[in-house]
C-alpha cells in the first residue's frame, strides 16, 4: 500500500495546473481559446541574451556544475543591476543568492526561517506560493487582507489588533500581483516600522517594478529596513526568460547565509550558459526596458478596452503585467471566467483563487499580442 506525506492533506494542486489541462484539452479538441490568464512573456528576449546562452556551451565547463552562490559575474551583474534600477547597494559576495527562479525562494526562505507551527502573515489575495510553502513547512498562515479603498495595502492598524504572538515572517508583494498596486514608500515604511517592532522578518516579492513603471522601487529604498527585511526579484518578467528560471534573492550577510545552508541542500548550482544569459540580460540598457513597455502600453490600452466592453470596473494607476478588474453586481468569479470560456472562448483568471478579497475581481494578462487581443474585442461586439 502506498504511503503519502501528511502535508499532501493540506495542499492543493495549483489553480493553472490544472485549469491549463482543461484548455489545452479544448484547444486539442479544436477551440480557438484565447488564453489571457497566465503571466508568461511571449516577447523573445533580446537577441544579446541568446547569443550570450549561445555562446557559453564553447566554454570547457559549461556542462559542469556550477557554485550554489552563482558565478561571481552573475552576482556582480545583479548587484549593479540593483545599483542601476533602485539606487541600492548591494556586497556582490555576501549580500546577494541568485536562485532558479524566486518561486524557489519562497520555499527556501520558509525552510530556513520557519518551524512547525510558526505563524506567517500572507496578503489577501496574494500570490497562492506564499500559503503553500508555509503550509509544506507546516507554519500556520495568518491572513491580513488588502483593502481596495487603501489602494490594496493593508490597514496598518487592523495589522497591528492581530494576535501577533509565534510570527516569523510576512510576505509583501509590491508592486503588487494580482491587483498592480504600486510601490508607496509611505505605506511601506508604516509596514517596515510595524514589522521591525515585532521582531517579524518582511519579504518583499518584487518581480513587476520595471513594467509599466517609471520609478521602479525596492524594499530596501526604505529607510532602515535592510537589517529586518529580504527582496525577491526576478529576470522572468523583465526580460522575458520565465522558462530559463533566473531569480534572486538579496538582504543582509546574516539572512543570505541562512538560506544557503538549505539551498546548497536542494541544488547543485544553475546551468553554466543559463547565467551567462542572465549577465547580459542584466546589462541590458534602458532602451531595452523602454521598448518593452511600449508594447505593454499598447496592450493595456486594448486591454482596458476590452474591459469597458465587459464592463469591468479598472483600477487606476496600476502598473506590471496584469489588469486587475471588479465584476459588475458582485458576480461569483468562478461563474464569470467558466462563462466567458463557454460563450467567448476567451480565458482569464478568476480573482478567487488569489483569496477571499480577490472575489468579484479578474486578473487579465498583457502576456499576449496585439492582433490577438483585437480578436478577443471582436468577439465580445
Amino acid at each position: 500500500m502506498e504511503q503519502f506525506s501528511d502535508r499532501l492533506k493540506n495542499l492543493k494542486e495549483y489553480y493553472f495546473s490544472i485549469k491549463l489541462k482543461e484548455v489545452n484539452k479544448l484547444i486539442k479538441s479544436g477551440e480557438n481559446i484565447i488564453n489571457m490568464a497566465i503571466g508568461n512573456p511571449d516577447i523573445s528576449p533580446h537577441n544579446n541574451v541568446e547569443m550570450a546562452l549561445s555562446d557559453s556551451l564553447k566554454n570547457d565547463k559549461s556542462h559542469m556544475y556550477q557554485s550554489y552562490q552563482g558565478i561571481p559575474q552573475l552576482r556582480s551583474s545583479i548587484a549593479k543591476y540593483y545599483e542601476r534600477k533602485y539606487k541600492i547597494y548591494l556586497e556582490k559576495n555576501s549580500e546577494i543568492l541568485p536562485l532558479m527562479g524566486s518561486k524557489e525562494g519562497i520555499i527556501h526562505i520558509s525552510l530556513a526561517f520557519l518551524n512547525k507551527g510558526d505563524r506567517v502573515l500572507i496578503p489577501n489575495p496574494g500570490y497562492p506560493t506564499y500559503l503553500s510553502a508555509s503550509k509544506i513547512v507546516e507554519a500556520e498562515p495568518v491572513f491580513y487582507d488588502l483593502e481596495e479603498n487603501n489602494s490594496w495595502y493593508p490597514d496598518i492598524e487592523k495589522l497591528r489588533s492581530l494576535n501577533l504572538k509565534g510570527i516569523k515572517i510576512m510576505w509583501i508583494n509590491y508592486p503588487n500581483m494580482p491587483t498592480g498596486s504600486n510601490f508607496d514608500e509611505q505605506k511601506l515604511s508604516e509596514i517596515v516600522e510595524f514589522t521591525k517592532a515585532q521582531n517579524i522578518i518582511l519579504i518583499n516579492d518584487n518581480p513587476y517594478s520595471v513594467i509599466l513603471n517609471d520609478s521602479p522601487k525596492s524594499i530596501f529604498n526604505i529607510r532602515n529596513s535592510f537589517d529586518s527585511c529580504l527582496e525577491l526579484n526576478s529576470l522572468s518578467k523583465s526580460h522575458n526568460i520565465p522558462g530559463w528560471r533566473v531569480g534572486m534573492v538579496v538582504g543582509s550577510r546574516h539572512m543570505i547565509n541562512k538560506i544557503l545552508k538549505i539551498k546548497s541542500n536542494m541544488d547543485s548550482g544553475m546551468f553554466y550558459g543559463i547565467q551567462m544569459g542572465a549577465i547580459e540580460a542584466l546589462n541590458l540598457p534602458d532602451t531595452w526596458f523602454n521598448s518593452l513597455n511600449k508594447h505593454y502600453k499598447e496592450r493595456k490600452r486594448l486591454v482596458l478596452k476590452l474591459c469597458e466592453i465587459l464592463n469591468l470596473k479598472v483600477q487606476s494607476g496600476s502598473v506590471g503585467m496584469f489588469v486587475w478588474a471588479k465584476i459588475p453586481d458582485n458576480q461569483n468569479s468562478y461563474d464569470y471566467v467558466e462563462n466567458l470560456l463557454s460563450k467567448h472562448k476567451i480565458f482569464i483568471t478568476p480573482g478567487i483563487i488569489f483569496g477571499s478579497q480577490g472575489e468579484s475581481h479578474v486578473r487579465i494578462s498583457l502576456c499576449l499580442n496585439e492582433k490577438k487581443i483585437k480578436e478577443a474585442i471582436n468577439r465580445l461586439k
